[in-house]
């Protein structure tokens, strides 16, 4: 059950020291997911705004709509023909501007996690270690990542 617990801490970056994140529950754009507003900025962001109408900043999680199931195998082969995914996703929308003077849009960072179905029963901890490793992954390259969308240089 996605439930993150506030105020989020943050990673440093440039601009950004011990930034922390306060969350408040928010109506999700549907049924199938949770969704939480940035309501609080915490440390050194200067510059950043946190949510408002015109200046989104908000965090969400949906799973699917409807759950897919594993297929039968083949009663000769022992394969399953066709093994159908389940999509989870992480949406964080940000209001960025584009140019001084001009109407901010939302950022979008989109995190789809396609679990085959199934696999959360035969093979959870290796499920555990995908998201362990992304996460990771995320936190020890978060500074060349910016670096990377900031200059195009990857």
């Amino acid at each position: 059950m996605w439930s993150p617990s506030s105020p989020v801490t943050g990673l440093a970056l440039t601009g950004l020291t011990n930034p922390t994140y306060t969350l408040t529950a928010d109506v999700a754009p549907n049924q199938n997911g949770k969704q939480h507003a940035i309501t609080t900025l915490g440390g050194t962001q200067t510059g950043v705004n946190s949510h408002s109408v015109a200046n989104p900043f908000t965090a969400s999680f949906f799973r699917p709509a409807s759950f897919k199931q594993l297929g039968v195998a083949n009663p000769v082969t022992g394969i399953v023909g066709s093994v159908p995914m389940n999509v989870f996703k992480l949406i964080v929308r940000k209001g960025v501007l584009p140019l001084a003077g001009q109407p901010r849009k939302p950022m979008m960072i989109n995190i789809a996690m396609e679990v085959p179905a199934g696999a959360d029963l035969a093979d959870a901890v290796s499920i555990a270690a995908a998201l362990s490793c992304v996460g990771g992954l995320v936190s020890a390259e978060i500074a060349d990542i910016y670096d990377s969308i900031v200059t195009g240089v990857i």
